[in-house]
């Protein structure tokens, strides 16, 4: 067909309302002050995608491969949600009142950094070719300083500690509020000879021959993470107790409070020193506290019932109630492991028994460290005579043992018209959260642990930016609650939180070169990458 206009410029025109698409080559051109159109040519075959790089390369708007370079490719989409997320829920003010200075910016680096690219400092500092978590929070130098970047800005959040805790406090309690405190320990390596922290002690990760630090950990009744603290790592439990419930209401103003403590933590001392009109208190008995009020009669193993709460009044007490609960599923367990270390004692005492070379230590040595280990002995009658070693358990000592597996008891001063028995026991195993926030700060989402510090102000700071973390992620968590249900079944979740960070990691931020001239551009969201931001209430 002749061109009526040799000298326009054609465009292609796609058809898509016929079964297959067709491309139609056209020219405008303007005849008696008219503009009309004129059909060149049609193009059939090729698929609607195909048709439309046609048409863009007609446009101009095609490069070639060789004229467009990628330079340079870094992790962009996790540490921007961080970071975002950190604003948007107003933790840089919260640092600081004034979030522009650059020391506030490097807190939220390795606040965020934690979440994205756990390691150690040194480790974030050298990020930056490959994630944009420095450029986003203000640093675009080439290479990061630590000290500056990292050591400095530590010294003064550790500084800031107590106003921000008050802060967090503000914000997630008030009069009358459920806290859950709990205490753990983190091992350490190395030298710390210079340390008032570092040292010898329980070790709740059964590395034995390593010093620690101990932390203690204050949640609201949700989980939220409040407050952190480390003390020495020979620190007990119970003698955080008294402190922590003063700090409460002294530091963060809180009159009235519902302290939920671990099994034990409230002790009988401890409890006779706290101030029962304002501060009530809910935990467990230990095992032979147990023993001990059934021995006293004021319960009885009748009373422990697989479905029901038993509720008994402390008859020394009027205040305190027992709330008496067994779960089948610990009676089972605790049985099963109970007779797993019986297996082993006995294995272990059988060949100290019929052993006759000489060894360093003596039978009873040995026989000593084998109860001990297996915390056996209780349960063990012996006796050694010319070296000679006869044993054997005591099996109405381990009945008497076994008929209490699975029981527990929750006690409490709360008023019952204040909160039944039903709730009692559903807010001391609200402590669950935070053994979960135990379990995130230790392990391999935040990494409290390697501990690279080596004075105690870095280490307490350390741990502080690991709570501040799982503070972030707690409350991500929260907002993206709609992507962790399970389906129908309560068999499968489709997300994870790991899987999340990575989905968004997978958000880039590229340079490229085009003829000499340099740009960035940041990776289009698909439609899953896209519903996270939305459920995170951030707009990329």
């Amino acid at each position: 067909m002749k061109n009526k206009n040799p000298n326009g410029k054609m465009h292609l025109e796609i058809q898509t309302h016929r079964k297959n698409p067709i491309g139609l080559i056209r020219s405008t051109y303007r005849e008696d002050s008219k503009v009309k159109h004129q059909t060149l040519s049609r193009i059939v075959g090729l698929d609607l995608m195909q048709l439309k790089l046609l048409q863009a390369a007609l446009q101009g708007n095609v490069v070639a491969k060789s004229e467009f370079k990628i330079m340079s490719s870094k992790e962009y989409g996790a540490s921007f949600a961080g970071i975002a997320l950190a604003k948007e829920l107003g933790l840089d003010k919260v640092i600081y009142s004034k979030p522009y200075e650059q020391w506030v910016k490097d807190s939220l680096a390795m606040i965020v950094g934690r979440l994205v690219n756990a390691g150690s400092k040194l480790a974030l500092s050298k990020i930056n070719k490959d994630s944009a978590l420095w450029e986003l929070c203000g640093v675009t130098d080439d290479k990061i300083d630590v000290n500056e970047h990292c050591y400095e800005a530590m010294d003064r959040l550790y500084k800031s500690q107590d106003r921000i805790q008050k802060s967090l406090a503000k914000r997630h309690l008030h009069n009358g509020s459920l806290v859950l405190y709990d205490i753990t320990s983190s091992y350490l390596e190395g030298e710390y000879s210079d340390s008032e922290l570092v040292e010898f002690g329980y070790n709740r990760d059964k590395k034995r021959g390593h010093e620690q630090i101990v932390i203690s950990l204050l949640c609201s009744k949700e989980g939220c993470p409040i407050a952190i603290e480390v003390f020495a790592g020979n620190t007990k439990d119970e003698s955080t107790v008294t402190l922590k419930i003063k700090e409460i209401k002294e530091k963060y103003s809180i009159d009235s409070i519902i302290f939920v403590g671990d099994r034990g933590m409230v002790t009988k001392a401890q409890y006779d020193k706290i101030d029962h009109q304002t501060v009530k208190t809910i935990s467990a008995l230990t095992h032979n506290n147990i023993k001990t009020l059934c021995e006293k009669e004021v319960v009885q193993l009748s009373f422990f019932d697989e479905k029901n709460i038993v509720e008994v009044d402390d008859p020394e007490n009027k205040d305190v109630r027992y709330c008496l609960c067994k779960n089948p599923m610990m009676t089972e367990k605790e049985g099963k492991t109970r007779q797993a270390l019986l297996d082993k004692t006995a294995e272990k005492l059988n060949k100290i028994a019929s052993s006759t070379r000489k060894c360093k230590d003596s039978k009873a040595v040995r026989l000593g460290k084998v109860i001990n280990k297996y915390n056996m002995a209780k349960f063990v009658i012996y006796s050694i005579e010319n070296d000679v070693l006869t044993w054997s358990f005591d099996n109405e000592k381990i009945a008497s043992e076994a008929v209490l597996d699975g029981c527990y008891i929750i006690y409490t001063d709360v008023p019952a018209n204040e909160m039944n028995a039903a709730e009692v026991v559903k807010s001391y195993k609200s402590l669950i959260k935070v053994e979960q926030a135990f379990r995130s700060l230790k392990t391999t989402k935040l990494e409290i642990r390697p501990i690279y510090h080596k004075t105690d102000d870095r280490i307490k700071c350390h741990v502080f930016i690991c709570m501040l973390s799982y503070y972030l992620m707690w409350n991500m968590k929260q907002r993206l609650k709609p992507l962790f249900e399970w389906d129908a079944e309560g068999k499968n979740r489709t997300y994870s939180f790991d899987y999340i960070i990575q989905r968004l990691k997978s958000i880039r931020s590229e340079t490229y070169d085009f003829n000499g001239v340099s740009g960035k551009i940041i990776t289009t969201c698909d439609d899953e990458q896209q519903r996270i931001f939305e459920l995170l209430k951030i707009n990329l």
